[in-house]
Protein backbone atom coordinates (compact mmCIF):
# COMPACT_ATOMS: atom_id res chain seq x y z
CA UNK A 1 0.00 0.00 0.00
CA UNK A 2 1.22 3.66 -1.28
CA UNK A 3 2.02 6.11 2.04
CA UNK A 4 -0.19 8.71 2.53
CA UNK A 5 1.14 10.71 5.44
CA UNK A 6 4.70 10.51 4.11
CA UNK A 7 6.39 11.25 0.42
CA UNK A 8 9.08 9.03 -0.26
CA UNK A 9 11.64 9.84 -3.77
CA UNK A 10 14.74 8.79 -4.79
CA UNK A 11 16.92 10.43 -7.18
CA UNK A 12 20.94 10.73 -8.00
CA UNK A 13 20.96 8.64 -4.81
CA UNK A 14 19.51 10.62 -2.39
CA UNK A 15 16.07 9.27 -0.73
CA UNK A 16 13.80 12.14 0.31
CA UNK A 17 11.43 11.29 3.04
CA UNK A 18 8.72 14.14 3.27
CA UNK A 19 6.64 14.43 6.19
CA UNK A 20 3.09 15.30 4.48
CA UNK A 21 0.37 16.10 7.08
CA UNK A 22 0.46 19.85 6.76
CA UNK A 23 -2.73 20.31 8.44
CA UNK A 24 -1.30 18.87 11.11
CA UNK A 25 1.67 20.80 11.00
CA UNK A 26 2.98 17.13 9.76
CA UNK A 27 2.65 15.74 13.96
CA UNK A 28 3.19 12.37 14.35
CA UNK A 29 0.20 9.83 14.65
CA UNK A 30 0.77 5.88 14.22
CA UNK A 31 0.36 5.93 10.55
CA UNK A 32 3.12 8.63 9.77
CA UNK A 33 5.27 6.84 12.16
CA UNK A 34 4.78 3.23 10.56
CA UNK A 35 5.61 4.75 7.25
CA UNK A 36 8.77 6.37 8.72
CA UNK A 37 9.96 3.27 9.95
CA UNK A 38 8.95 1.49 6.73
CA UNK A 39 10.78 4.51 4.01
CA UNK A 40 13.91 4.06 6.42
CA UNK A 41 14.77 0.25 6.14
CA UNK A 42 13.86 0.52 2.60
CA UNK A 43 16.79 3.45 2.12
CA UNK A 44 18.65 1.11 4.14
CA UNK A 45 18.11 -1.72 1.93
CA UNK A 46 18.60 -0.09 -1.44
CA UNK A 47 22.19 -0.05 -2.92
CA UNK A 48 21.13 3.17 -4.76
CA UNK A 49 20.53 5.33 -1.54
CA UNK A 50 23.62 6.45 -0.18
CA UNK A 51 22.59 9.31 1.66
CA UNK A 52 18.44 10.09 2.69
CA UNK A 53 17.31 13.23 3.63
CA UNK A 54 14.51 13.97 5.99
CA UNK A 55 11.94 17.01 5.55
CA UNK A 56 8.67 18.75 6.35
CA UNK A 57 5.98 19.69 3.88
CA UNK A 58 3.93 23.53 4.43
CA UNK A 59 5.06 25.26 7.28
CA UNK A 60 6.74 22.72 9.45
CA UNK A 61 9.20 19.95 9.77
CA UNK A 62 7.02 18.30 12.46
CA UNK A 63 4.73 19.34 15.55
CA UNK A 64 5.82 15.94 17.79
CA UNK A 65 3.13 14.02 18.61
CA UNK A 66 -0.18 14.53 17.62
CA UNK A 67 -2.25 14.94 20.68
CA UNK A 68 -5.74 13.24 19.49
CA UNK A 69 -4.03 9.86 19.12
CA UNK A 70 -1.95 9.87 21.85
CA UNK A 71 -4.90 10.27 24.04
CA UNK A 72 -7.01 7.76 22.69
CA UNK A 73 -8.13 5.29 24.76
CA UNK A 74 -6.23 2.30 25.72
CA UNK A 75 -2.60 4.25 24.74
CA UNK A 76 0.24 3.90 27.06
CA UNK A 77 3.09 6.96 26.58
CA UNK A 78 5.80 4.94 27.38
CA UNK A 79 4.52 2.20 24.16
CA UNK A 80 3.87 4.89 22.02
CA UNK A 81 7.26 6.25 22.56
CA UNK A 82 8.78 2.93 22.67
CA UNK A 83 6.90 1.99 19.29
CA UNK A 84 7.00 5.22 17.23
CA UNK A 85 10.01 7.62 18.15
CA UNK A 86 12.69 5.38 19.70
CA UNK A 87 12.49 2.91 16.27
CA UNK A 88 12.39 5.93 14.32
CA UNK A 89 15.74 7.82 16.33
CA UNK A 90 17.15 4.12 16.42
CA UNK A 91 16.94 3.92 12.47
CA UNK A 92 18.60 7.35 11.98
CA UNK A 93 21.60 6.52 14.44
CA UNK A 94 22.49 3.04 13.18
CA UNK A 95 21.76 3.93 9.82
CA UNK A 96 24.57 3.07 7.40
CA UNK A 97 24.29 5.79 5.31
CA UNK A 98 24.38 10.10 6.24
CA UNK A 99 20.91 10.92 7.04
CA UNK A 100 20.34 15.01 6.78
CA UNK A 101 17.63 17.16 8.65
CA UNK A 102 16.27 19.41 6.30
CA UNK A 103 14.18 21.69 9.27
CA UNK A 104 11.86 23.51 6.87
CA UNK A 105 9.70 25.33 9.23
CA UNK A 106 8.81 24.77 13.45
CA UNK A 107 10.17 21.63 14.99
CA UNK A 108 8.78 21.11 18.28
CA UNK A 109 8.94 17.82 20.92
CA UNK A 110 9.81 14.89 19.00
CA UNK A 111 10.31 16.64 15.64
CA UNK A 112 13.31 18.69 17.07
CA UNK A 113 14.93 15.41 18.51
CA UNK A 114 14.49 13.78 15.63
CA UNK A 115 16.24 16.73 13.57
CA UNK A 116 18.89 17.08 16.53
CA UNK A 117 19.59 12.55 15.71
CA UNK A 118 20.12 13.11 12.30
CA UNK A 119 23.68 13.63 11.30
CA UNK A 120 23.42 16.69 9.66
CA UNK A 121 20.70 19.28 10.15
CA UNK A 122 20.31 22.84 8.05
CA UNK A 123 17.47 24.62 9.09
CA UNK A 124 15.66 27.70 7.18
CA UNK A 125 16.46 30.99 8.99
CA UNK A 126 12.30 31.23 10.00
CA UNK A 127 12.39 27.60 11.42
CA UNK A 128 12.15 27.35 15.24
CA UNK A 129 13.02 24.67 17.33
CA UNK A 130 11.09 23.91 20.75
CA UNK A 131 11.01 21.26 23.38
CA UNK A 132 7.32 21.67 24.31
CA UNK A 133 7.28 18.40 26.68
CA UNK A 134 7.13 20.14 29.69
CA UNK A 135 3.99 22.96 28.29
CA UNK A 136 2.00 19.55 28.73
CA UNK A 137 3.88 18.01 32.00
CA UNK A 138 6.19 15.56 30.12
CA UNK A 139 9.86 15.02 30.29
CA UNK A 140 11.68 14.96 26.90
CA UNK A 141 11.81 11.88 25.07
CA UNK A 142 12.97 10.90 21.39
CA UNK A 143 16.79 10.59 22.87
CA UNK A 144 16.83 14.39 23.38
CA UNK A 145 17.87 13.66 27.25
CA UNK A 146 20.99 11.90 25.52
CA UNK A 147 21.48 13.94 22.55
CA UNK A 148 20.81 17.49 23.65
CA UNK A 149 23.44 17.77 26.15
CA UNK A 150 25.85 16.07 24.33
CA UNK A 151 25.05 18.64 21.93
CA UNK A 152 25.73 21.82 24.05
CA UNK A 153 26.32 21.50 27.82
CA UNK A 154 23.98 20.11 30.74
CA UNK A 155 22.87 23.74 31.17
CA UNK A 156 21.79 24.96 28.15
CA UNK A 157 20.12 21.56 27.80
CA UNK A 158 18.13 21.98 30.85
CA UNK A 159 17.38 25.52 29.68
CA UNK A 160 15.94 24.72 26.33
CA UNK A 161 13.44 22.12 28.05
CA UNK A 162 12.60 23.35 31.07
CA UNK A 163 11.96 27.01 29.77
CA UNK A 164 10.84 25.82 26.43
CA UNK A 165 11.53 28.58 24.54
CA UNK A 166 11.50 28.93 21.01
CA UNK A 167 14.82 28.79 19.40
CA UNK A 168 15.49 30.29 16.13
CA UNK A 169 17.80 28.52 13.58
CA UNK A 170 20.62 30.81 13.73
CA UNK A 171 20.95 30.33 17.65
CA UNK A 172 20.31 26.51 17.34
CA UNK A 173 23.36 26.82 14.96
CA UNK A 174 25.44 29.18 16.91
CA UNK A 175 24.65 26.75 20.12
CA UNK A 176 25.98 23.47 18.18
CA UNK A 177 22.40 21.88 17.69
CA UNK A 178 22.29 22.21 14.36
CA UNK A 179 25.00 22.52 11.18
CA UNK A 180 23.80 25.67 9.66
CA UNK A 181 21.21 27.97 9.01
CA UNK A 182 20.06 29.28 5.56
CA UNK A 183 18.00 31.10 4.17
CA UNK A 184 14.76 30.37 3.74
CA UNK A 185 14.23 29.79 -0.16
CA UNK A 186 17.81 28.32 -0.53
CA UNK A 187 17.45 25.42 2.30
CA UNK A 188 16.48 22.55 -0.02
CA UNK A 189 19.00 23.52 -2.29
CA UNK A 190 21.87 23.58 -0.38
CA UNK A 191 21.10 20.60 1.71
CA UNK A 192 20.18 18.17 -1.59
CA UNK A 193 23.82 19.67 -2.86
CA UNK A 194 25.21 18.46 0.32
CA UNK A 195 23.32 15.30 -0.01
CA UNK A 196 24.56 14.58 -3.51
CA UNK A 197 27.86 15.12 -2.45
CA UNK A 198 27.65 12.98 0.22
CA UNK A 199 26.03 9.89 -2.31
CA UNK A 200 29.34 10.33 -4.46
CA UNK A 201 31.59 10.19 -1.45
CA UNK A 202 32.74 6.65 0.28
CA UNK A 203 29.91 5.41 1.53
CA UNK A 204 31.57 2.58 4.05
CA UNK A 205 33.81 5.17 4.99
CA UNK A 206 31.45 7.60 6.38
CA UNK A 207 29.13 4.61 8.05
CA UNK A 208 32.29 3.92 9.91
CA UNK A 209 33.09 7.37 10.97
CA UNK A 210 29.39 6.97 12.11
CA UNK A 211 29.69 4.05 13.61
CA UNK A 212 33.15 5.51 15.82
CA UNK A 213 31.14 8.30 17.01
CA UNK A 214 28.57 6.73 18.16
CA UNK A 215 30.95 4.66 19.78
CA UNK A 216 32.68 7.13 21.28
CA UNK A 217 30.34 8.38 23.34
CA UNK A 218 30.89 6.12 26.73
CA UNK A 219 34.14 4.75 25.33
CA UNK A 220 37.39 5.87 27.45
CA UNK A 221 40.55 7.01 25.11
CA UNK A 222 42.06 3.63 25.29
CA UNK A 223 39.04 1.95 24.48
CA UNK A 224 38.04 4.80 21.56
CA UNK A 225 41.73 4.08 20.41
CA UNK A 226 41.29 0.17 19.89
CA UNK A 227 37.83 0.90 18.51
CA UNK A 228 39.55 3.16 15.82
CA UNK A 229 42.23 0.41 14.75
CA UNK A 230 39.37 -1.97 14.52
CA UNK A 231 37.59 0.12 12.30
CA UNK A 232 40.15 1.46 10.14
CA UNK A 233 40.79 -2.66 9.48
CA UNK A 234 37.79 -2.83 7.98
CA UNK A 235 37.79 0.79 6.22
CA UNK A 236 41.14 -0.01 4.83
CA UNK A 237 39.90 -3.46 3.15
CA UNK A 238 37.02 -1.26 0.90
CA UNK A 239 37.24 -1.33 -2.77
CA UNK A 240 36.56 3.21 -1.87
CA UNK A 241 39.58 3.20 -0.05
CA UNK A 242 41.66 1.25 -2.66
CA UNK A 243 40.06 3.74 -5.39
CA UNK A 244 41.04 6.46 -3.31
CA UNK A 245 45.21 5.20 -2.78
CA UNK A 246 44.65 4.91 -6.82
CA UNK A 247 43.57 7.49 -7.48
CA UNK A 248 45.72 10.06 -5.27
CA UNK A 249 48.55 7.78 -6.92
CA UNK A 250 47.33 8.29 -10.28
CA UNK A 251 46.46 12.23 -9.57
CA UNK A 252 42.68 11.50 -10.91
CA UNK A 253 39.44 11.91 -9.82
CA UNK A 254 38.50 8.97 -7.59
CA UNK A 255 35.48 7.43 -8.36
CA UNK A 256 33.58 5.93 -5.29
CA UNK A 257 30.75 3.43 -5.63
CA UNK A 258 29.97 2.82 -1.90
CA UNK A 259 31.58 -0.66 -1.50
Amino acid sequence: MSPTRIRYAIADGVATLTFARPDKLNSFDPEMAQETIHALDAAKDDDAVRAIVLTGEGRAFSAGQDLASATAPGVRIEDLVERQYNAIVRRIRQMPKPVIAAVNGVAAGAGANIAYACDLAFAAEGAVFIQSFIQIGLIPDSGGTHTIPRLVGMQRAFGHMVLADKLPAAKAAELGLIWKAVPDAALLDEVMAVAKKLATMPTRGIALTKQALERGWTNSLEEQLRVEGELQAIAGATADSKEGVNAFLEKRKPVFTGR
